[in-house]
């Protein structure tokens, strides 16, 4: 996956990373992807190597405030 699509605001999962929890793009610069997840904190993901799984559900809205 490339970085289209993608927004700071969204909320994600990384794919091989399920106990990471939700987490909320905090910026988007060219193929690198800041996220804070709720159970690993913040981390830089390199979108040309990981593809990262919008969540759209309703709780991913309570988990990170």
């Amino acid at each position: 996956m490339t970085t289209s699509g993608l927004a700071p605001g969204m909320w994600v999962q990384h794919p091989d990373e399920p106990d990471w929890g939700r987490g909320q793009i905090q910026s988007v610069d060219r193929h690198r992807v800041t996220v804070n997840f709720t159970h690993a904190g913040k981390r830089t993901i390199n979108a040309l190597v990981i593809s990262l799984r919008v969540d759209v559900s309703p709780e991913a809205v309570d988990e990170i405030t």
